[in-house]
């Protein structure tokens, strides 16, 4: 069972990148948020890995912090219906945060939204981990960003509001906001954050 990987990363894609490591290449396929924070090609780079055996092979699927691979457990092994597939593209289309907030919400419209996700499956993950998402650790995938659990205002959520405000769609302004912070760092204002995201 490999849990972790180091070594080179030699190919990086969208949802798939390769790591050579001992003079093994690895595929392993990432969510968005964790292709976002690679470093460049033949860096080194560490993946936290949740290694799936299926009857007709295996995979591995790498994140950046355990915050994400626990979530991504949650969603292949809680929620009937969720492969790791659709799990992956669940955590690819909106980060951490706004995942567990919009399951403590019940929010079925924005995790509707979702990638292969309907209205049923949707309504699947409120009522199969609205209990859970809270019992997670309290570090997000970006650290900056509280956990749902707490539902505290903070400039990054007080951010995205706004820019959901303007018209953006959640799944494009929490990436605005994502990109912001990477850029500004965690002391960033509200008001600095949405300028950053919307080029200012």
């Amino acid at each position: 069972m490999i849990v972790s990987l180091r070594g080179k990363l030699i190919e990086a894609g969208v949802l798939r990148v390769v790591i050579e490591s001992a003079g093994v290449g690895y595929e392993v396929n990432v969510p968005v948020t964790t292709a976002e924070r690679l470093p460049k090609l033949g860096a080194e780079v560490f993946l936290l890995i949740h290694h799936v055996f299926r009857e007709d092979g295996q995979a591995l699927y790498g994140f950046a912090v355990a915050e994400e691979r626990e979530f991504f457990k949650l969603l292949v092994e809680k929620v009937s219906g969720v492969g790791p597939k659709m799990a992956l593209n669940i955590l690819s289309r909106l980060s951490l945060p706004i995942l567990r907030d919009a399951i403590l919400r019940g929010d079925v419209a924005l995790l509707s939204q979702c990638p292969g996700v309907g209205k049923k499956t949707a309504e699947r993950l409120v009522m199969e981990l609205k209990d859970k998402v809270g019992l997670e650790g309290s570090a997000p995938s970006v650290a900056t960003l509280a956990p749902a659990a707490a539902l505290a205002p903070t400039p990054a959520s007080d951010a995205l509001a706004a820019l959901v405000a303007l018209g953006f769609k959640p799944a494009d302004a929490d990436k605005g906001v994502r990109t912001a912070l990477t850029k500004l760092g965690a002391g960033a204002t509200a008001d600095q954050l949405v300028k950053a995201a919307l080029g200012r």
